[in-house]
């Protein structure tokens, strides 16, 4: 019998017998044989009572602690990651697109693993590795900042715990964040572990030696986590366990990718549309929907989509004209408020007129450096923000005229942000430039910069190159009838999981629809995702 169990027994056997001397009185027989057996049989039957209440009392003790352990609620969770969600959230890293996704993906899994730790009854916790990119939220107005760091860091930490509590203290203390706020809830929770009080049930952890789960079959939690832990999964064996699914939700989705194909064509030559996007990922169902919809309001009202020509449409969150004069359609809109869209479209084009103005404006400011707005290196902007920060960063350099040669700077690019403090260099290659930025310090930078820029730029576009004939060669060799990757994927993490797919030749690939990212999945229309660093 486990030790921590006999070590129990006294303290209940004591408790308990003072209850059953209360409970069960009896009147004393007179001395004999018959009076013996009787005082042996009542040993026997408060033997086998106190027995009896030490195991209920046990359990009952047990079933306290677990609801101990899942005491803390959702929202004293979130209170208590408050400072982790303002250091990762994904909002924080407009210019990071990589570093973005990767924040996104690892909020998901985070919040599911928290939800099921959540969940009433038994449940299965399965060690889960998550990154992330925490921003510096430190108060750094004294020091000088060093321009070539982005202003994150890269931390890795994997979640075993089983109870919320735990988790969230071992988030904050993996990313080095405060934990003083932390100090009321782990008090509370560590009460099971103190001396008990009066009317507070005693507890102490049951730990099970080995024997007990070979003798009775059941399967032993701490050997399955270290089973876990040394299991590596593999590219080939996920492939194994998942390509009958991806196959099977693939077929299910071919009439609807017909579907989608048909209608975008449609629209496309109807209106004489440069291309149809969709701002997120969503699933070919969803993107049907809203080709459906607005090829309903194009029979309804086709006159309003006459002014979408040489337009390219982008179904997004909001409705409007974009930084680089895309038409938006907000997914939650109606036919009117897309209506209303069409009908300002030349104010709107007038509006990108003084932005491309604004532009050369500053160009010839600063020594040929082009103005740039990628939608893939920052979140969707509309056309009027655009205009404000290019109106806004224009009046400061009008203010303080710099001394440059007219093309001393060309070759290089430049990203306007509203909510930096610095400016800094990416590591593609051009400039993220604060729109409040002093136009001496702005002159020292560039100049002493530029340099580095131009290389930077130059690897990128050969990267680029590079990528693309990879990207052709996988999906030659491979039969592959799709690959794409998500924005977080850098060129260079892209070639080096193509090279490798290319090399290694997995027949389970072919006829595939590949999706490089940072996780495995396999998505709702049968598309698999699979991390660019894959274990062979």
């Amino acid at each position: 019998m486990c030790l921590n169990r006999l070590l129990f027994w006294p303290h209940v056997m004591f408790a308990v017998s003072h209850t059953a001397a209360a409970k069960y009185k009896y009147t004393r027989p007179a001395d004999g044989p018959a009076a013996e057996a009787m005082r042996r049989a009542a040993s026997a039957m408060s033997v086998k009572f106190l027995l009896r209440h030490a195991f209920r009392l046990e359990r009952k003790h047990v079933a306290t602690h677990l609801v101990q352990q899942r005491a803390l609620s959702e929202a004293d969770a979130v209170n208590a990651l408050r400072p982790f969600y303002f250091a990762v959230h994904p909002d924080f890293f407009g210019q990071h697109p990589r570093e973005r996704e990767v924040n996104e993906n690892s909020l998901k899994r985070l919040n599911g693993y928290l939800d099921n730790l959540q969940k009433p009854g038994p449940r299965s916790v399965q060690p889960m590795k998550l990154t992330f990119y925490v921003r510096d939220t430190k108060d750094s107005s004294d020091v000088q900042p060093d321009l070539f760091t982005s202003g994150f860091r890269s931390v890795s930490f994997t979640l075993q715990t089983n109870d919320v509590l735990g988790t969230v203290m071992n988030v904050l203390k993996s990313c080095s964040l405060p934990m003083e706020h932390m100090r009321g809830m782990k008090a509370g929770a560590e009460t099971s572990g103190s001396p008990p009080e009066a009317g507070v049930p005693f507890y102490r952890p049951i730990k099970w030696d080995k024997s007990y789960y070979t003798f009775t079959g059941f399967r032993d939690p701490e050997e399955e986590l270290q089973q876990a832990r040394r299991v590596e999964l593999t590219l080939s064996s996920w492939l194994r366990n998942n390509e009958p699914m991806a196959t099977k939700k693939h077929g299910a989705s071919l009439p609807r990718r017909e579907e989608l194909d048909r209608l975008k064509k449609e629209l496309c030559h109807k209106f004489d549309l440069d291309d149809i996007r969709w701002q997120r990922s969503w699933g070919v169902a969803h993107r049907c929907c809203q080709l459906q919809s607005l090829s309903r309001l194009s029979q309804q009202n086709p006159e309003a989509l006459i002014h979408l020509q040489g337009h390219t449409v982008v179904f997004a969150d909001q409705s409007g004209m974009n930084a680089s004069g895309h038409v938006m359609l907000g997914t939650m809109d109606v036919h009117h408020q897309w209506t209303k869209v069409f009908e300002q479209l030349s104010s709107y084009r007038s509006l990108q007129q003084q932005t491309d103005w604004l532009k050369e404006r500053i160009s010839l400011l600063l020594g040929g450096t082009q103005v740039i707005h990628v939608e893939r290196l920052a979140p969707v902007r509309p056309i009027a923000e655009h205009y404000s920060t290019l109106s806004t960063f224009y009046r400061s350099l009008m203010s303080s005229p710099l001394r440059l040669h007219p093309r001393s700077l060309q070759g290089t690019t430049m990203l306007l942000e509203n909510d930096r403090s610095n400016p800094s260099l990416h590591e593609l290659g051009h400039f993220i430039i604060p729109t409040n930025c002093d136009p001496p310090k702005l002159l020292v930078f560039l100049q002493s910069h530029a340099s580095e820029a131009r290389q930077r730029t130059q690897r990128k576009i050969q990267l680029q190159v590079e990528e693309e004939a990879v990207m052709k060669l996988c999906l030659q060799n491979l039969s592959l009838r799709s690959l794409s990757k998500e924005p977080s994927i850098s060129s260079s993490q892209m070639v080096q999981c193509c090279k490798r797919l290319v090399e290694q030749r997995y027949p389970l690939l072919q006829g595939l629809h590949i999706c490089v990212s940072h996780f495995y999945s396999v998505m709702q229309d049968g598309d698999m995702c699979v991390p660019w660093d894959w274990k062979s």
